[in-house]
């Protein structure tokens, strides 16, 4: 087989997994147009459509299904021996491909990432903030980011930091006229802040307290996707918000915000790095986990 037809049949793959050009065009950091040639090239060759496209969608044909079937975990395989490969170099190269909730991303992987970039300057990360549950295989991640709870199945976990806590704030200026909650059922007699993830519903306010533990999806009349919007609505008054808290500790410490219900400790837990535990490690994959594992133990 010729590099041309192997680096085709990369293509076609990657394309058939997203179901999307842009989204394998942008795995493969090439453009959608050059990534729809490819294909069309490798259709020619074979002298069969294999992907049916739409303004809209990418479908397999059933040739392309065939196809696809024993391709790609043949070019898995092939992938993992260059990886085993390139291990035994001095240094790892590589591209990575992260997937994390911004929080984690911003606050805790962004300091660990350019430390880590210093120390391998030979790879290339993307660091992906997104806080939908995905699967990190099809969207073309070698690992991610998530809590205990939202670990995928047969994942390999590996902590990579503290545990995350959620701040309940309100301004000064809204409490003069309001009684603080004093437990998370009363935020029910509130106007809170809610927060809607792409693609998916309300985040869910989370307290625990002696082993209990509360949920709740509290109204409002303001609903934002973004911690600091939400942050900025109730510094000016708007109601209560509920974010990690490291969006909310500037304006805790200047006094423009007020930490309320903090006895009933909110948290999300630990962050864990995961990865299919049936996929290879790339080699620059396993030097990250190797040094975030080095700094949690210096900063724990």
């Amino acid at each position: 087989m010729s590099r041309t037809v192997l680096t085709d049949l990369e293509a076609f793959a990657a394309v058939a997994q997203h179901r999307s050009f842009r989204g394998a065009a942008q795995e493969r950091g090439v453009s959608p147009a050059l990534m729809s040639q490819i294909v069309r090239r490798l259709e020619t060759e074979l002298g069969v459509e294999l992907l049916r496209r739409t303004t809209r969608s990418v479908a397999l044909t059933a040739a392309g299904e065939q196809l696809l079937e024993p391709v790609a975990p043949a070019l898995d395989r092939i992938r993992g021996a260059v990886e085993r490969v390139n291990a035994h170099r001095g240094t790892p190269i590589g591209r990575l491909r992260i997937n994390a909730p911004a929080p984690v991303a911003q606050f805790l992987l962004a300091p660990l990432v350019a430390e880590f970039l210093q120390k391998h300057p030979q790879i290339e990360m993307e660091l992906v903030a997104e806080a939908a549950k995905i699967d990190i295989v099809q969207g073309g991640y070698d690992a991610g980011v998530r809590f205990e709870n939202d670990l995928q199945q047969d994942s390999v976990a590996v902590p990579i930091g503290p545990p995350q806590r959620y701040a309940v704030v309100a301004s000064p200026a809204y409490l003069s006229h309001r009684p603080a909650p004093a437990t998370p059922a009363e935020l029910n007699e509130h106007p809170c802040i809610r927060r809607r993830f792409q693609g998916a519903g309300f985040l869910e306010w989370v307290f625990r307290r002696k082993g209990r533990t509360v949920r709740l999806t509290p109204d409002g009349p303001l609903t934002v996707n973004d911690a600091q919007i939400a942050v900025n609505a109730a510094v000016a008054g708007v109601g209560i918000a509920y974010v990690n808290e490291h969006y909310a500790l500037r304006e805790i410490e200047s006094g423009a915000l007020v930490r309320l219900l903090e006895d009933w400790s909110p948290g999300i837990g630990q962050p864990f790095l995961y990865f299919p535990r049936q996929r290879h490690v790339p080699a620059a994959l396993r030097a990250f986990i190797d040094f975030a594992r080095v700094r949690r133990v210096r900063s724990g």
